[in-house]
């Protein structure tokens, strides 16, 4: 985390991104603790083998194009996952603090039944993270949500708390206390997205 927020090591644009893998990776492990896990044989070159797996039922869901480091740290541990992508950004239409979510590109399998996993490495505003589920809702409803991020604002914890209740679960790595102006975390670190594979274009 600390390199994660280090502008001087930011710099490493593949550092960066395999940074955000390995907390995915991390919070993939402590998410599967609270998963279902079956009784299961496996058979070996020399006989049988008693082991538990989990079901293999989970979505993972990442808002492009930030998400993509954290949806590979976490598909490293949950390798038999069905994936989708959703493309939200916040589009500033009057002034720099204003804005609202833009949902333009999905690909998504059934959700019906399914453990949702839905992965943002910033939760700001939260506004992105609840209007991805509400794009999601046409391919089903899921037995279970678990939301993940690597740094969040207070007031978007707060604000995605309230809006998916507590039965979602939220997996964090860090909350700062503040937003700026413009909806930014402070102290943060940055734009996720552009650190990770360079500055958008602008129109």
């Amino acid at each position: 985390m600390s390199e994660l927020r280090d502008k001087t090591v930011q710099k490493d644009s593949m550092r960066f991104r395999r940074n955000i893998e390995r907390i995915g990776e991390i919070m993939g492990y402590e998410l599967s603790k609270s998963l279902q896990f079956n009784p299961h044989t496996i058979e070996t070159p020399l006989g049988k083998s008693e082991t538990v797996l989990h079901k293999k039922d989970i979505v993972l869901c990442s808002i492009l194009r930030a998400g993509v480091p954290l949806h590979n740290g976490l598909l490293n541990y949950f390798d038999a996952a069905e994936n989708a992508f959703i493309s939200a950004y916040r589009q500033h239409k009057h002034n720099p603090e204003s804005f609202e979510i833009v949902v333009e590109y999905l690909a998504c399998p059934s959700l019906d039944g399914k453990t949702l996993i839905l992965a943002d490495p910033m939760l700001a505003t939260g506004q992105s993270m609840v209007a991805t589920y509400e794009a999601l809702k046409p391919f089903g409803t899921p037995k279970e949500i678990h939301l993940a991020s690597v740094i969040g604002a207070q007031q978007g914890v707060d604000y995605v708390s309230k809006a998916f209740g507590p039965e979602v679960k939220l997996w964090i790595a860090a909350i700062d206390d503040t937003l700026n102006d413009r909806g930014y975390i402070i102290p943060g670190l940055g734009d996720a997205g552009d650190l990770a594979f360079g500055n958008k274009l602008q129109q």
